[in-house]
């Protein structure tokens, strides 16, 4: 037998779906509270220097931190290749806006602080808080979109297509449930961004971010908690009509999925998944507390608890369905008919397993030794790397 028959496809497609899901988490935990601090940084930091010191709390980490983007975005590319064709060809206008605000971050880091004038200086701010604020919202507003449906279908060679042009397109994203997913996931990113600048900075800095934390974590569990009653009675959910093979052909129209009655259906067939939501409300409750309390490490804790559940839950609430379709049902892209083959998904499960620890080990290693408080002393020091 070869090697990797050892392995079923179906093993294989649930094993890349839950890693597809940790990177996209791990995406959130680490880069989301760079884009937390870049949206946060012309309100929080009142002077120049307050700016740099802010800066410099993520400005040695970021880079690192975008990796787990790029890993989502190559393995959505080579483990889910439907998803990616049918994801990026619908969101096209969307995603150029995202990127052009992650292509923004680097060069304001770098060209930021290159010359003193307050007028250059206050420009390169901004671009950081629209590199940051931007994806926050947008990110959001896409799973908003999932939940709901998008408007594609398939033709017999498996080409989507959309219908209209590309401003309608962008114009049709912004539905109000999605909207309200955009400010959840603004909401949830800048309670982040705070968190990490109370562990980071001293006051006068550390005790604004902890006041707008506490604001923005309130709007995130809010808006998460209206989100998921407008789930359970004002939205229709996806589910198989016939049960489908999961060791079947890469063919969505093989399968017969239909739209109508809840996502929320999910939790009596798998009423484990519920310690996903019940983990986004404990950590929001949890996170509320720890800036009240005035602790410095336990918020971001606390505040990671909550991005885990909160995005952990949207997943599980709609496996197997990861792309639904409302003007096609029957094109919706599932687990168990969008996965590449099953030799490229086991080649690329042993590449996971020599590289990603690597990752993760080294990740650690540099938020060890960038570890402690960013200081004014640090940031004016001329001998210094800062930013």
């Amino acid at each position: 037998m070869i090697l990797h028959e050892f392995f079923s496809l179906e093993f294989l497609r649930v094993l890349w779906w839950l890693l597809l899901g940790v990177m996209l988490i791990a995406f959130a935990l680490t880069d989301g509270f760079d884009m937390g601090v870049g949206a946060l940084l012309p309100f929080l930091g009142r002077t120049d220097t307050e700016r740099r010191i802010i800066i410099n709390t993520v400005g040695p980490v970021w880079e690192g931190n975008q990796v787990w983007f790029i890993l989502g975005g190559g393995s959505i590319f080579a483990a889910w290749p439907l998803l990616y064709a049918v994801s990026f060809s619908g969101f096209y206008l969307a995603m150029f806006v995202i990127l052009s605000a992650l292509i923004v971050r680097p060069v304001a880091f770098k060209y930021r602080s290159k010359r003193p004038g307050k007028a250059w200086r206050t420009a390169w701010d901004w671009a950081l808080c629209y590199g940051g604020a931007v994806p926050a919202l947008l990110f959001g507003v896409a799973v908003g979109n999932i939940l709901l449906g998008v408007p594609f279908r398939l033709t017999p060679d498996l080409l989507s297509i959309y219908d209209g042009n590309a401003l309608q397109k962008l114009t049709g994203l912004l539905r109000p449930f999605a909207l309200l997913a955009g400010v959840v996931s603004f909401a949830m990113l800048i309670m982040h961004g705070s968190a990490w600048l109370i562990l980071k900075t001293e006051d006068p800095i550390a005790s604004r971010a902890r006041r707008t934390g506490t604001v923005a974590a309130m709007i995130a569990g809010a808006g998460y908690a209206l989100g998921g009653l407008w789930l359970a009675l004002g939205i229709e959910g996806f589910h198989f009509v016939t049960q489908p093979d999961p060791n079947g052909p890469s063919n969505p129209l093989l399968n017969d999925v239909a739209q109508g009655g809840s996502w929320l259906s999910a939790y009596a067939a798998r009423p484990w998944i519920v310690i996903a939501p019940v983990l986004g409300f404990v950590g929001i409750a949890m996170v509320l507390r720890a800036f009240r309390a005035g602790g410095d490490r336990s918020p971001l804790l606390w505040s990671k608890l909550a991005i885990f559940g909160m995005v952990a839950s949207v997943g599980l609430t709609m496996f197997p369905i990861i792309l639904p379709s409302n003007t096609d049902p029957r094109s919706s892209l599932t687990v168990w008919d969008a996965s590449s083959s099953q030799l490229t998904l086991f080649v690329m499960m042993v590449a996971c397993a020599i590289f990603l620890p690597l990752i993760m080990v080294y990740t650690a290693w540099v938020y060890r030794v960038l570890w402690g408080k960013v200081t004014a002393k640090e940031v004016s020091d001329p001998d210094s790397h800062a930013y």
